[in-house]
Parts: C-alpha cells; structure tokens; sequence
C-alpha cells in the first residue's frame, strides 16, 4: 500500500467514525464471563462494534487473553473472529466475576444478567424490559458451558430471557448477545435521541430564576 493510499483509508475511517460518533450508546458495556470460544468472543465483539455498544468487559481467569487492549487487537484470532471489530472497540479483561463486579460498582454500573432461565429476584422477557432506567449499564452474559455465575445473579438487578418457541431452548454466545444487545441499543438511542431534543428546546427559553430546571439523572449519557 503506498503512503497516499494509506493515508486515503485512514482519512476514510476517520470520517466514518465522526458519522457514526452520534449513535453510540454511552455508558453500556457488554459483560462476557468465562467465555471458552474465542470465536464467540470475536463475534461478541463484532456485535458489540456493530450495535455502537461503547466497551466490552470479558472475565477471563484463564488468562486466555492479554491484558492489553493494544495486544489484543494484534491478536490474530480475535482480528480474524471479529472481522478487524476488536481494533475499533475498547476490550477490558478481569481476573474475576468479583473484581469485573467490583469495578463496575465502583464506577456506578448497574449490571444485568441474560439467561434462559429464571434466575433473579427480578425477570422480563427481553423485549418488555426498560433499559433506559440507569445511566450506565452492564449487560452480562454467561459462558457457553454453564451460563451466568451465581455471584453475577446475586449482584444484578435484571435477569432477561429471549423468548423461545421451538424444541431447542438455548442459543449459542454470538447469537444471543447479538439479539440482546439489539433491543438494548436501540432502546438507548431512542431515548439518547429524544433527550438530546428536549434539552435544545429549553436551552432555548432561559428559565425564570424562581423555576431551577432538574437535571435529568440519565444526562451522563
């Protein structure tokens, strides 16, 4: 590739990446815990890229992974699974389900879990839920062997099931999160977009210093 072809692409993604720049969903991050394929990481990963999730968190006590994000996007088989997705998303391992927990604890992430399975205090049916009720989210999905963990469950507000109808009632890592991510996303635009309007028009009209405007507690998006 010659310098100005280089250059070309370059100037290509870039202007890519400002289009696109409005439809990401802040503050969402997608969980993987103890995910053994790696191909389903690379095709999480791509969902992930696709979906304008904003990070993904994978819990990997195997350290099957390198800690660094520039690391991983030199690794082959995640470059090759995700279609070249793992350059153009931010990836963070943890050693653990507790620490992964903990830092997003820490950073005020509310954390659901996806399952086939009742499991929470709380259950929906993934397209009746709301996840716009929290400012930043964390959507966590089980390993392919034995699903979510029980500390995972203990520590999230939401258990969410697709709906099945057929004679098989699971789906693999990549498909599930891909379906999940989906309803999730687009729900989180929705209400990014309705709020980035409502906003305009009072910034229009100052309002009377006896009326203080309430801050919405989902503006950090």
């Amino acid at each position: 590739m010659s310098a100005d072809e280089e250059i070309q692409q370059k100037s290509s993604a870039r202007q890519r990446a400002d289009q696109i720049k409005p439809y990401r969903c802040k503050n969402l991050i997608a969980v993987l815990e103890n995910p053994s394929d790696i191909k389903n990481i690379g095709t999480v990963v791509r969902n992930v890229n696709a979906l304008g999730v904003e990070k993904v968190y994978i819990v990997d006590p195997r350290k099957a992974l390198p800690d660094d994000w520039q690391e991983m996007r030199e690794t082959r088989s995640l470059s090759k699974t995700s279609v070249s997705a793992i350059k153009w998303s931010f990836v963070k391992r943890f050693d653990s389900t507790g620490e992964c927990l903990a830092h997003l604890e820490k950073n005020n992430f509310v954390s659901i879990v996806t399952s086939p399975h009742i499991k929470s205090r709380e259950n929906v049916v993934l397209h009746e839920g709301d996840y716009t009720k929290h400012a930043k989210l964390a959507v966590w999905f089980g390993s392919e062997a034995i699903g979510i963990s029980d500390l995972a469950v203990e520590r999230s507000e939401l258990c969410v099931n697709i709906p099945m109808y057929g004679m098989i009632e699971s789906l693999n890592l990549g498909t599930s999160s891909g379906i999940v991510l989906y309803e999730v996303t687009k729900q989180r635009r929705e209400y990014q977009s309705r709020y980035k309007k409502r906003n305009k028009r009072v910034k229009v009209k100052s309002p009377a210093p006896s009326s203080p405007v309430l801050e919405d507690p989902r503006s950090s998006y």
